[in-house]
């Protein structure tokens, strides 16, 4: 341990969180390394990551349980850009579907007097 962190040597880039927490030994398996994140026992660069499947590259710090990782890349490994999130295409609203009518008769028929609908059974 060297000025307070743990250097961890990555050897591909991108890794996902959850997988990362179990190759380090910090979850015991997949669901728990999953529920620890989720929970929010898991920040990446200073803030808390809920995101089980975030793309973990070299230069991001990991904390975890009052330790802090920081990754690497390894020397004979090919750096990955890291991707860049785009905006999300607004799409428009789409027309509510027409009601079908079943032998002529309307679903939404109510009997005047009781303002319940019928019921079919034929």
């Amino acid at each position: 341990m060297q000025d307070g962190f743990i250097e961890i040597e990555l050897e591909e880039e991108p890794i996902e969180l959850c997988n990362l927490l179990k190759v380090l030994d910090l979850a015991e398996t997949g669901g728990h390394a999953k529920l620890l994140i989720t929970e929010g026992y898991v920040a990446v660069n200073d803030e808390i990551c809920t995101q089980k499947r975030k793309k973990i590259y070299s230069g991001d710090i990991l904390h975890f349980d009052g330790d802090e990782f920081h990754l690497t890349l390894a020397p004979d490994a090919t750096p990955q850009p890291r991707a860049v999130a785009t905006p999300r295409a607004e799409t428009a609203p789409t027309p509510s579907k027409k009601k079908r009518q079943k032998s002529g008769k309307s679903y939404t028929q109510v009997d005047k007097n009781t303002g319940r609908k019928p019921i079919s059974f034929g």
